[in-house]
């Protein structure tokens, strides 16, 4: 592996465009697509997904928790997944939101970052919440592996509202503190330290300007059945809009497998159109 993840970031961007698909398997999303509740169900859910995938799109998103619900068990097959979703030519991001100090986040890095790793991802995201410096082992690791990381920085969950926009004494919000310190590490067109800004946020609510991210990749989950709507991408986002990875998961994978393909091709296409000029 020799290009940064940014540019293989580009690179996808370019052949399969914005859309990253995300693999939730809930037990009630299990149970709409009349699958077992048990690591059977979950390694059907996941292979469909990412079948689904091929020459469509070019990114995945696994949401860890809902393998590690399933104990070892399902962390196996999580392991699996990821190796089948690589070997299928798809970027894999690991939503795994770690985050901790010293040597245990080694640990979590090892994990997911380096390259002979026991669970294969091209980028994880991490929480910066014990202190922005505190993910510098973990993005020390990322980058000397080619590998990438998303810090949570303005989620769109109503609990995270007050601490992101929480001021600094040098008026600073929390989330333009994580954002600056992302942006500090990257260089090039797109570097390879990015960002988890939900779909739906207002980036001056935050204290977020996208003129100061150009250089960053951001993780826009919320679209779909969140409500956040691939129309309103450019709205939201602006200058920056080339630098987002859009991702959408329930609305995708629906209540059964049948039309999965027709509809993460649906969703590719309605956000090309929120994208065009």
């Amino acid at each position: 592996m020799n290009n940064s993840f940014g540019s293989r970031l580009l690179e996808s961007f370019e052949q399969h465009g914005q859309l990253c698909v995300g693999v939730d398997p809930s037990f009630e999303q299990l149970g709409s697509w009349n699958l077992p509740i048990n690591t059977q169900g979950l390694d059907s859910f996941g292979k469909e997904l990412v079948d689904g995938c091929h020459g469509i799109v070019g990114l995945v998103k696994f949401q860890v928790a809902f393998f590690e619900q399933f104990g070892s068990a399902g962390l196996a097959v999580l392991e699996k997944l990821c190796s089948y979703a690589s070997s299928s030519g798809l970027l894999v991001i690991a939503d795994a939101k770690r985050g901790d100090i010293g040597t245990t986040m080694d640990g979590y890095a090892n994990a997911w970052l380096v390259r002979d790793s026991v669970f294969f991802a091209d980028a994880v995201t991490l929480s910066p919440y014990l202190g922005i410096e505190s993910l510098e082992p973990a993005i020390d690791i990322a980058l000397e592996n080619s590998k990438g990381v998303f810090a949570l920085c303005a989620t769109s969950n109503p609990e995270a509202s007050k601490l992101q926009t929480s001021m600094s004494p040098d008026s600073k919000s929390v989330a333009r503190q994580v954002a600056e310190y992302a942006s500090q590490k990257n260089s090039g067109v797109l570097g390879s330290v990015g960002l988890v800004i939900g779909a739906e946020t207002k980036l001056a609510d935050y204290g977020l300007y996208a003129d100061d991210l150009l250089q960053t990749p951001i993780l826009a989950p919320g679209f779909g059945f969140q409500g956040a709507k691939f129309e309103e991408v450019k709205r939201s986002f602006g200058s920056v809009t080339g630098n987002l990875i859009c991702s959408a998961s329930r609305s995708i994978a629906g209540v059964s497998s049948i039309g999965l393909e027709s509809r993460i091709q649906q969703a590719k296409e309605d956000l090309w159109k929120g994208l065009e000029p």
